[in-house]
Formats: structure tokens, C-alpha cells, sequence
């Protein structure tokens, strides 16, 4: 059973405020940014382990994530952990400037997606390479993904230092990466993806 809009609505609220990852390695350099997020990383990875081992405070996380959390995350980490330990990975191995746009795309990308695409998704993606009965397999719209495309194309126009036409293809990219169901949460393989192409283009 898919969450209702309203916690869905929540949910991206919530993934709202990982903007502060991008807007504040922007303003720092990477070690202190590092030793920032990485706590932050590793605590989401501890609540997730307390959550899906039953260990003690599980009933009490349960309730208070419960309602935001999606029926696959029942046994699965949250996108939390996924989107803080992609973004720890991707500042760690890319240029400050792509890593900037790449943790961009999956939050602001992956939120206009999840909102359009629950809200007015009508033509359904056909990509899919978890399975038909897969556990984490999440419906993917033509509408979600158009949207997520218009944000990370947003984002390739505003962010400083790296060349227009790698930010487009990084948005192409990371716009292509959400839309189609991986066997990895997209909030992991999406900046980490787009992120490496748009590092190797920057080096021809």
C-alpha cells in the first residue's frame, strides 16, 4: 500500500532540508564538510539497522518514521540513508562544483518527480529491471520524470563552475537514472551516476 499524498507531501518536505548538504558544501571546503555529513550519515544508517533488526527503540523509530517511510523500507534502508551516504561518496570523489550539482539533482529532481508524478501521473515508464513483482519497485511517470528533467536542468543553469552543456547531460542522465527502476535506490545511484559522467567530461 503506496503512502498517501499527504505523507508523500511530507516526505519531500522533509527531503527538503538535505538542500542544506549542497548549499553548505558550497560555502565550505570538503574536509569540514565531510566531518559534518559523515555523523549524520552513519547515525541514519544506525536508526535504519535499529528499525529493521528489532533492536531496542525500533517500536519507537517505527512510529515516529512509520508514516513517511514507503512499503519496500519496511525492509529496507530509508532514502535518508541512501541520499546522506551518496552524498558523503560524491563529495569525497568529485570536483566540488559537480558534486554541488549532482546531490542537486536527487533532492530537488527526485522531489518534483515524486510530487508530479503521485499527484499527475498518467503514462506509465515500462523500464523497469527489479522484476514485475519486485518488492522495491516504485510506478514511474512520463509526468514525474519530465519534471524531475525541468528541476535538474534548473539546477545545470544555476550552479556556478561547471560548463552548461555537461550540467545538461548530467541532468539528462540523472533524469534517466530516476526514472528507471535499478536495483539501487535511485537517491544513491543518482548523484553517483550523474556525478561520475558529468567528473569525466570534465576531463576530456
Amino acid at each position: 500500500m503506496e503512502i498517501s499524498f499527504y505523507n508523500e507531501f511530507k516526505r519531500k518536505a522533509i527531503h527538503l532540508f538535505a538542500l542544506s548538504i549542497p548549499i553548505g558544501y558550497f560555502f565550505l571546503t570538503k574536509t569540514p564538510s565531510l566531518l559534518i555529513l559523515t555523523p549524520f550519515a552513519l547515525g541514519a544508517i544506525l536508526i535504519d539497522i535499529i528499525r529493521l533488526k528489532k533492536l531496542p527503540l525500533h517500536g519507537f523509530l517505527n512510529r515516529l518514521l512509520g508514516p513517511v517511510l514507503r512499503d519496500h523500507e519496511d525492509a529496507d534502508f530509508a532514502g535518508s540513508s541512501y541520499i546522506l551516504s551518496a552524498s558523503v561518496l560524491t563529495i569525497l570523489f568529485f570536483d566540488k562544483s559537480v558534486a554541488i550539482t549532482a546531490i542537486s539533482f536527487v533532492i530537488l529532481g527526485d522531489i518534483a518527480a515524486a510530487l508530479v508524478g503521485r499527484k499527475f501521473g498518467k503514462t506509465k515508464i515500462r523500464w523497469n529491471l527489479l522484476g514485475k513483482n519486485h518488492s522495491r519497485q516504485t510506478p514511474k511517470s512520463l509526468e514525474g520524470s519530465l519534471s524531475c528533467l525541468v528541476m535538474c536542468l534548473s539546477v545545470a543553469v544555476v550552479v556556478p563552475h561547471v560548463p552548461l552543456w555537461i550540467g545538461i547531460v548530467g541532468a539528462l542522465v540523472a533524469t534517466m537514472v530516476e526514472g528507471i527502476s535499478l536495483p539501487i535506490n535511485d537517491n544513491f545511484s543518482v548523484p553517483l551516476i550523474s556525478g561520475l559522467i558529468m567528473h569525466l567530461l570534465l576531463r576530456i
